[in-house]
């Protein structure tokens, strides 16, 4: 199918809420240590939590915004929280409006890779033709609701092309050197807005005149959102990590059963960490398409003065904000 009538075929379905016995399913990761942001989240919270378990812009927490942004387009009932034992006192308090088995509770944190993972097999135990939006718990935009009607557009894409995983790229607003870029195929669609065009290459956190000629080129920044179905994100899981991901595949007979939690803490303390872009995309971009997200007001919030600069963005500026930095 040609890129053309892929786009078009995607975007004739309306952006709004998953209807009742949707296939769409989202993955929240929400399991990461967050020591790059303690300067800041120690000030804002007395104690060491995650930035994902912290009100850093706004009077709610990173993870519930993020809930809160995920819920416009699928149902709180079909999205998995992926968490770590070690934060447990964090997000205790979820249990009282997160059904409990919709709670990944991971027994260390060994990186993106096996949280992934695990949350995918766990989807497709229960919905083999799922549909998996992913979602790291950390990131901030200014416009949920307009982001949201790009991932809309990505679940309807995966309906056309359901071998094809769809990455959400944004457009930069400047040469940034410490976000990963995407480089697009060269397509008739070039840069039009919500275009969907094969992923060329990966480009980790390039140097200040890479960034520029990357920016120059009509590259994208990563935001780490992404969307397929379920089996083609456990193949190109499989492809690229096959010991990791034969390793997990054993333990899915235990799924739900009273050996799950031993056979998890097992197979954790055994595997290496392992980082999902890294090891997944950026060695399968044949596997990949990429969305041209416009000016969301996007940040990861990866460190102090990122969270900073989204502050000034919006006219905030605190005492505690600049004694963090």
């Amino acid at each position: 199918m040609s890129a053309l009538s892929f786009q078009q075929q995607a975007t004739s379905q309306r952006f709004g809420a998953a209807p009742k016995g949707s296939e769409r399913w989202a993955v929240i990761l929400a399991g990461g240590d967050g020591t790059r942001l303690q300067s800041m989240t120690r000030t804002i919270t007395g104690d060491d939590r995650p930035k994902q378990f912290v009100p850093v812009i706004g009077g709610n927490t990173l993870l519930d915004q993020t809930r809160s942004r995920v819920a416009l387009t699928v149902s709180p009932s079909q999205t998995l929280l992926v968490v770590t034992e070690k934060h447990r006192r964090f997000y205790q308090s979820l249990s009282r409006s997160v059904s409990q088995n919709l709670l990944l509770e991971q027994p260390t944190n060994k990186g993106t890779a096996p949280a992934i993972l695990y949350a995918l097999l766990r989807v497709a135990a229960k919905s083999p033709k799922a549909v998996v939006g992913l979602f790291p718990s950390d990131h901030y935009f200014a416009d949920d609701k307009e982001f949201m009607s790009h991932v809309d557009l990505a679940f309807n894409a995966a309906q056309v092309q359901p071998e094809t995983v769809t990455l959400l790229g944004i457009t930069p607003t400047g040469p940034e050197t410490e976000y990963g870029w995407i480089e697009p195929e060269r397509s008739i669609l070039g840069s039009l807005p919500r275009s969907i065009t094969r992923v060329s290459r990966f480009w980790e956190k390039p140097g200040a005149n890479v960034a520029r000629s990357l920016m120059q080129q009509g590259c994208l920044w990563n935001s780490f959102v992404m969307v397929g179905r379920v089996d083609a994100l456990l193949r190109m899981t499989r492809e690229a990590l096959p010991e990791l991901f034969l390793a997990f595949a054993r333990t899915v007979p235990m799924y739900g059963g009273s050996l799950e939690r031993s056979a998890l803490c097992d197979l954790y303390r055994r595997i290496p960490d392992s980082n999902f872009s890294h090891e997944v995309l950026a060695a399968r971009p044949n596997d990949l398409a990429v969305m041209r997200v416009g000016d969301v007001g996007w940040s990861d919030l990866g460190e102090p003065a990122r969270v900073l600069a989204t502050l000034a963005q919006m006219g905030v500026r605190t005492e505690m904000a600049m004694s963090a930095s």
